[in-house]
């Protein structure tokens, strides 16, 4: 028991502690942003409108009953319109409310949007492999860098897999969030970090739902190599770092 009690008590609500400290809010210290900026000059990709017409299964109830962890894929890609399609589900832009908050497809704590989404792309038709970032405002990618023998570096960051093994290396696109924590630590102090796991669940389960609803599958990855894929992505790995991973394809039939 000694060595799990502090991850259970990490588990549990701090809010009686939480409501007797000043946050930096509190405090009238600047708001971060709530997305990453980059330069304009950057390699950007425009990504089609997101249609209704690109779903195929058109029932909640059927997408909530057939999804599966999906770790067996077809050498079948997926097209542009569908990754647009994946990308606004699990972190596109809605609009705002009164208050001048962002909302999204996804619900989060106080609308604080911690986390950036990167790809590792292989198969999307129209797009060339590499590594990019999702601009939720501008609904468009951002091309970052190619990734030599980008499959490799997929099994070596997905490290030993239980299951199904090196199957994220052959997946049409590999999803990486992202957490900036102080976007959240800013409003929730030593809450924060419960909420941001929280969140980033609510931003995979729309992956698995709109995959399902696309005829793809979806895998969640939280086994992986914090310092390589934080360093194959350019973070920090304090101040920004990958949380969750999961990796989409055509299924196998």
């Amino acid at each position: 028991m000694g060595r799990y009690e502090q991850q259970r008590q990490f588990l549990k609500s701090n809010f009686l502690e939480f409501k007797h400290i000043k946050t930096d809010k509190a405090k009238g210290l600047p708001k971060p942003p709530t997305v990453k900026p980059y330069d304009s000059s950057s390699d950007i990709v425009n990504l089609p409108d997101v249609k209704e017409e690109i779903v195929k299964r058109q029932t909640i109830y059927g997408c909530i009953k057939e999804r599966r962890s999906t770790r067996l894929y077809s050498e079948e890609s997926l097209t542009i319109d569908e990754l647009s399609y994946l990308l606004w589900a699990t972190q596109g832009i809605t609009g705002t409310n009164k208050g001048g908050l962002i909302l999204r497809t996804v619900p989060c704590s106080g609308a604080t949007h911690t986390f950036e989404t990167y790809l590792f792309i292989m198969r999307i038709e129209g797009l060339q492999q590499g590594v990019y970032r999702y601009l939720p405002e501008d609904h468009k990618l951002l091309f970052m860098h190619e990734l030599s023998e980008i499959d490799n570096k997929i099994d070596a960051i997905t490290l030993d897999q239980p299951f199904v093994p090196n199957f994220a290396k052959r997946a049409a696109v590999v999803f990486a969030w992202s957490t900036t924590p102080y976007r959240s630590e800013w409003k929730y102090d030593i809450s924060a970090h419960k909420k941001i796991l929280i969140d980033v669940g609510h931003v995979c389960q729309n992956l698995y739902l709109a995959s399902e609803s696309v005829d793809a599958g979806a895998c969640a990855i939280g086994i992986y190599d914090q310092k390589l894929i934080d360093e194959v992505l350019g973070l920090d790995g304090d101040e920004e770092f990958v949380l969750y991973l999961g990796a989409v394809g055509k299924k196998r039939t």
